[in-house]
């Protein structure tokens, strides 16, 4: 499906992953200027792409950006039990052959390739990258997902007796904690759309899923040193989601050379969609500045490649002369 407003064209199309399981996809894409980037959303747990982010691609593509969206197994549209992670690596799996397909048209060889992830979409990034570290040129993440707030974790006890019961009842919805959404999202007007949007889970969370959220925060957590990748942390001083100090250490830790993190005061966890607008604003203007900034950079590389290759084939003519 297709559907033009202005000047963005907007479409929609479900593909089957290796595991023969139907996944929504989507895009946004000026019509009117050739974009030069490339921008990956990964949504956050419960969340999807085409209603929730759709105000992030709309401030991305209007900037100059092409923006795709994928609905993780168990999300949004795509197939699977609605709030269920049976494995965080397969839905890293899915998210990588799709982006990557994306990259490999020869309309696209040159584009800038940048991943964006909101909380646990931030871990999808870092997870992403470690899979093909020199492949993405940055990633953008925004309150990630690389540890849970102390205060919205099960206690030891009630952690192992989940622990035990996930071999039995994986998939059932008996972890105790905090509506997500009330301490998450500060408008109260994206509070209720959120409710009032059925691609939105808002259940309890599912044993498995738990787990394999635990899981990969853990695995994060420990090796915050393998990063190398350019990125901009952007994280709410208020967030009691994802932990600020968290994002502020991976910042420190990270190989990265090129590397940003910014910490706004007053913030929630939500800030691309949950902030009220002038804040929003502000954060969305960091994002997009990053992006051109490592846009010129690109630029200015293949330019320098292209001067070289020039030189050196002008070099060989005037040998053979």
């Amino acid at each position: 499906m297709a559907i033009e407003s202005s000047n963005v064209k907007y479409e929609e199309e479900f593909i089957t992953n290796s595991r023969g399981i139907k996944l929504f996809t989507c895009r946004w894409v000026r019509t009117d200027c050739e974009p030069k980037a490339l921008v990956f959303l990964n949504h956050g747990y419960a969340m999807e792409c085409s209603v929730s982010m759709k105000g992030s691609a709309m401030r991305l593509v209007r900037a100059g950006f092409e923006v795709y969206g994928i609905d993780n197994q168990g999300h949004g549209k795509s197939d699977g039990l609605q709030g269920l992670i049976p494995s965080f690596d397969d839905l890293v799996d899915d998210c990588f052959q799709f982006f990557t397909s994306i990259c490999e048209r020869k309309e696209n060889k040159n584009k800038l390739r940048v991943l964006l992830g909101e909380s646990m979409g931030g871990a999808m990034v870092l997870r992403l990258h470690r899979m093909k570290p020199n492949y993405w040129d940055g990633g953008v993440l925004v309150a990630p997902m690389c540890k849970i707030a102390d205060s919205m974790k099960p206690s030891k006890l009630v952690t192992n007796i989940l622990l035990q019961l996930n071999k039995i009842i994986p998939a059932w919805r008996i972890v105790p904690g905090q509506d997500i959404i009330n301490i998450a999202f500060r408008d109260p007007k994206i509070r209720q759309e959120i409710r009032d949007n059925p691609l939105c889970y808002k259940g309890r969370v599912r044993l498995q899923t738990a787990v394999e959220l635990l899981n990969v925060t853990i695995d994060l957590e420990k090796r915050l040193k393998e990063v190398t990748f350019p990125f901009l942390i952007v994280h709410g001083e208020d967030d009691k989601v994802t932990d600020p100090l968290t994002s502020e250490l991976l910042y420190e830790t990270a190989s990265s050379t090129d590397k940003t993190f910014k910490l706004y005061p007053g913030m929630w966890h939500a800030l691309t969609y949950g902030e009220f607008t002038e804040n929003t604003d502000i954060v969305f203007a960091d994002i997009i500045s990053w992006i051109n900034e490592r846009m010129d950079q690109k630029n200015s590389k293949l330019e320098r490649e292209q001067k070289n290759m020039n030189d050196e084939l002008h070099h060989i003519s005037k040998n053979k002369q």
